[in-house]
């Protein structure tokens, strides 16, 4: 490896993946990869747009790494993984090459220019904790294996992010909020949270929903305002079981075989049920987690549930927000949302936690008094 002044040459082998996007190989001490490569940190930028995919730094983490690496003679040999600007130059080397040789790859130099924080011609894709533990150690000099490939947009760099980091322990939240960003082919179980991700996000930003600004997601988390106290994860899961369900309010909009999915619909369902919530319980809906479980995650799984009751019953109705208003209406009094006793459940209001069992206790609960309620209407 050779340091220049303003750039950074190491021998490394060079193929090609996929979409014939190049991929290298390369050793380099593990100190130096800050030097080269920047951490994208997830973040939202003025307009709201996603910028960035890596969680926070993990210091207890970094901190283990390091205590590792200061221990003296240690074994070292999982890759981190860049992905590269264009700017980046390999010069392949020159000579004949041994018969029977591979030719799988290619060997080289590399050329990385090296740039201040923030305008680096690399990021780190996988490896960010060990990268910074590197950095921080009192032991140099150790080689660190490197897998780099060219990514100058930031769309393949989260996709490959999304699928590095897929059987790993990555929260949830981050990667239900990347997956929209992400428009490539990704395996089933990942593509399948792409619609409910998205509504969410779409729900956090129209001015005309309920919602907008109030979800807590991975990148307002530590620097959102105080207002982001609904969890993401409770709607998208809402969100996910209505359209997985056969019985779901979202399900009659899915798209069957060739046809097409009606996200509008499915959108403006979401709008008419969770605005007529807010309008009934508006106390309620104006504080957070910790003063109304109206707003805590089990209330909104809870509420979830009764939506699928509501929006099947009236549909086909000559005014359907009406009608679910008017149901909202008739349950309102019997609510303990930030007071009070459940009466069948026996459970103060902020008894109530995000567990399953306490979940479907609050759903089954809703349920009951809507269909009372809904018998003593007809009779």
């Amino acid at each position: 490896m050779v340091n220049g002044e303003d750039t950074l040459i190491v021998r490394a082998l060079r193929t090609s993946q996929g979409r014939g996007i190049e991929v290298f190989a390369f050793f380099m001490p593990g100190e130096d990869i800050v030097r080269i490569a920047d951490i994208s940190r997830i973040h939202r930028d003025e307009k709201t747009s996603l910028q960035g995919f890596q969680r926070k730094e993990i210091r207890n983490h970094v901190n283990n790494i390091v205590e590792y690496l200061d221990a003296g003679d240690v074994l070292f040999p999982n890759a981190i993984i860049l992905a590269l600007s264009p700017e980046v130059e390999f010069k392949q080397t020159r000579g004949r090459e041994p018969d029977g040789l591979n030719p799988i790859a290619h060997a080289g130099t590399l050329m990385i220019p090296l740039r201040e924080e923030g305008t680096r011609v690399a990021w780190i894709v996988d490896g960010q904790q060990r990268s910074l533990a590197l950095s921080k150690s009192k032991s140099t000099g150790l080689p660190v294996p490197v897998v780099a490939f060219i990514a100058g947009d930031l769309e393949t760099q989260r996709e490959q992010f999304i699928l590095v980091n897929k059987a790993k322990p990555l929260p949830t939240r981050l990667i239900n909020e990347l997956l929209p960003e992400v428009d490539t082919h990704l395996p089933r179980d990942l593509a399948v949270r792409r619609l409910p991700s998205e509504l969410c996000n779409i729900l956090n930003r129209d001015p005309r929903s309920p919602f907008y600004e109030r979800i807590r997601r991975a990148s307002t988390d530590g620097h959102g305002t105080t207002d982001h106290f609904i969890v993401d994860t409770a709607l998208i899961d809402v969100i996910r079981r209505s359209i997985g369900s056969p019985l779901g309010a979202l399900a009659q909009f899915k798209g069957v075989g060739e046809g097409r999915t009606d996200t509008t619909a499915m959108y403006n369902t979401l709008l008419t049920y969770w605005s007529a919530v807010r309008d009934t319980f508006l106390e309620a809906w104006a504080l957070p987690p910790s003063h109304s479980r109206l707003t805590h995650s089990a209330g909104i799984k809870a509420m979830g549930t009764l939506m699928d009751r509501i929006i099947v019953r009236t549909q086909g109705s000559d005014d359907q927000e009406r009608e679910i208003r008017f149901a909202l209406k008739r349950i309102e009094p019997k609510c303990c949302w930030i007071s009070g006793v459940w009466e069948d459940l026996g459970m103060e209001w902020n008894q109530i936690q995000n567990v399953s069992k306490h979940v479907k206790a609050l759903s089954e609960q809703l349920i009951k008094l809507d269909y009372e309620a809904s018998k003593r209407e007809r009779a």
